[in-house]
């Protein structure tokens, strides 16, 4: 057993704007937690809930890998490297922002909401040519099995490529499956993020939005307790 940092669900920062349910699992915009500033090169991990119509005006990032995952509604997405489009469930989009961009997300339906989570990882190189990726995943390619999403520029795996020695994977677990999940780097750790379901880790039970941090450790094995939808970061301990 590695070296472990429990997240439940409820202990996140949250934020209700109105138009926007946000909880944060990292220190952001209002919420700050010396104790939670970031898991390694893992910096956000927000889970947001945005009304019909509203959404995320232009605005600047850089020196950034930000990873947009929609698990309900769709996204309106719109750049200045040229990129508009709708980004919807089973697709992920990722944006190196490097020297920097511009973007606004908008929720794409007026009538009901859209819930997404947007991930940040630290880059390993700065002020990189800005760049955009958008792929469709097949949900039946993550039944018991980890499904690549994002992988590093630098190796031939599959997903969409980050700056940064960086996998994140997701899996949708029967009742009663088993899954290991064998780092990449016995450097890194790995973040398990519960977006649905229960499933227990590590001697840990974790339901659904709770998150364990492990690191010093080569693998990780998984039951699911229910029927179980589960997101993995792995990412470099020192950045």
């Amino acid at each position: 057993m590695g070296k472990i940092i429990y997240h439940a669900a409820d202990t996140r920062g949250h934020a209700d704007h109105g138009w926007l349910n946000a909880h944060h699992s990292f220190s952001f915009a209002g919420y700050y937690d010396p104790e939670r500033v970031h898991f390694g090169a893992l910096r956000v991990l927000n889970d947001d809930i945005v009304a019909g119509g509203m959404g995320f005006g232009t605005h600047p990032h850089d020196n950034m890998e930000i990873i947009t995952i929609p698990l309900e509604g769709a996204l309106e997405h719109k750049d200045s490297m040229g990129h508009t489009g709708v980004i919807q469930p089973g697709e992920v989009q990722v944006m190196s922002a490097g020297t920097g961009i511009r973007h606004s997300e908008y929720n794409h339906y007026p009538d009901k909401n859209i819930n997404l989570l947007q991930i940040w990882i630290f880059p390993n190189k700065k002020n990189v040519q800005p760049q955009y990726g958008q792929e469709k995943f097949d949900v039946n390619d993550r039944k018991n099995n980890w499904q690549l999403l994002v992988s590093p520029f630098e190796t031939n795996d599959a997903g969409l490529k980050i700056h940064q020695n960086a996998w994140i994977s997701r899996t949708e677990l029967e009742k009663g499956g088993v899954i290991t999940y064998h780092l990449h780097n016995d450097k890194n750790g790995v973040y398990v993020f519960v977006i649905d379901g229960m499933i227990t880790t590590e001697d840990k039970k974790l339901n659904k939005r709770d998150a364990l941090g492990i690191s010093e450790t080569t693998s990780v094995q998984m039951i699911a307790d229910e029927r179980s939808d589960v997101l993995i970061l792995e990412v470099p301990m020192h950045v």
